[in-house]
């Protein structure tokens, strides 16, 4: 089951109450969402977003119980101006997006998100296949192309000797499957070197082809933007990162933001999760929240 991370610390600052309305921009597995539609009751909304077609399908079952209180929409945030403008969802006191990969994703999708089980690579959140998959990066890209996907999105550091071992790889057989793209960044790095780190060896491997290949980046930065065009004002943007290179695109908005006098911000470090917390759920010890207030 998926945790929500800093629950506690979301609703302090998004502070909920009685028939206000919300948009939750990564619905997931519904954990943020049920505890802000709980606080709003009895005739506060919640428009809620997900990529996942599956995920989708599994919270339709969430919004019967909610009675109309809940809509959600299967749809990415980068298209979150869209969405409020079509339901005509109006007052928005605060949105939060949680860009965490959900449970689900790595425990039960079998879509290549984890190299700990054996499956192909497609690692997408939306499930179509006819667009870029990870399978297409690993097989058709230039060998130049994946480096350089490796050191932006992953910071990997033996990134050329990675790309080099997947060139030299895919001329005996085509990468399809996780294990196998696991054997060739072993193969790839010195064993000094997989010793030595404190994460599994493949993790920023993994990391930069997820974030590649579903334009993690870029639809943070459009989202971000459409959801200051949408909250109301004396509403707050919260977001939950994972990794550096997401959690300096929202430090970078909302100080920009704030030059502009558009937006206060609300942390001035960002909020972590607490020891007892990272102990219960190991996955949130990586979880920065940053938050603003629109002016």
């Amino acid at each position: 089951m998926h945790i929500p991370v800093l629950k506690r610390e979301v609703l302090e600052i998004l502070d909920p109450k009685p028939n206000q309305n919300f948009v939750d921009a990564t619905f997931g597995e519904g954990g943020h969402a049920i505890s802000i539609l709980e606080k709003i009751a009895p005739n506060g909304k919640l428009l809620a977003l997900e990529v996942d077609p599956e995920l989708f399908k599994k919270g339709k079952k969430l919004e019967k119980k909610f009675l109309g209180r809940l809509i959600l929409r299967n749809e990415n945030f980068a298209n979150l101006k869209n969405v409020v403008e079509k339901e005509n969802f109006k007052e928005i006191l605060g949105i939060l997006f949680d860009l965490g990969i959900s449970s689900w994703h790595l425990e039960e999708s079998g879509r290549g998100f984890t190299f700990k089980r054996n499956e192909p690579l497609i690692m997408r959140y939306d499930k179509d296949t006819t667009k870029l998959t990870a399978i297409d990066v690993l097989n058709k890209f230039p060998e130049r192309e994946i480096e350089k996907i490796l050191k932006e999105f992953g910071q990997e550091k033996f990134a050329r000797e990675i790309a080099r071992e997947i060139a030299r790889e895919r001329k005996k057989e085509k990468i399809l499957t996780t294990f196998q793209l696991v054997e060739i960044v072993k193969k790839a790095l010195p064993i000094s070197e997989i010793k030595k780190r404190k994460i599994h060896f493949a993790t920023k491997v993994f990391l930069a082809l997820r974030i590649f290949v579903n334009r993690e980046l870029e639809n943070l930065k459009e989202g971000l933007e459409q959801a200051l065009e949408v909250v109301s004002k004396g509403g707050k943007i919260l977001v939950i990162s994972f990794h550096s290179l997401e959690d300096k695109i929202v430090k970078n908005f909302f100080k920009e933001k704030e030059k502009e006098k558009i937006v206060k911000i609300l942390t001035k470090k960002p909020i972590v999760p607490s020891n007892l917390e990272i102990l219960k759920n190991k996955r949130s010890r990586s979880a920065k929240l940053r938050a603003a207030i629109k002016l």
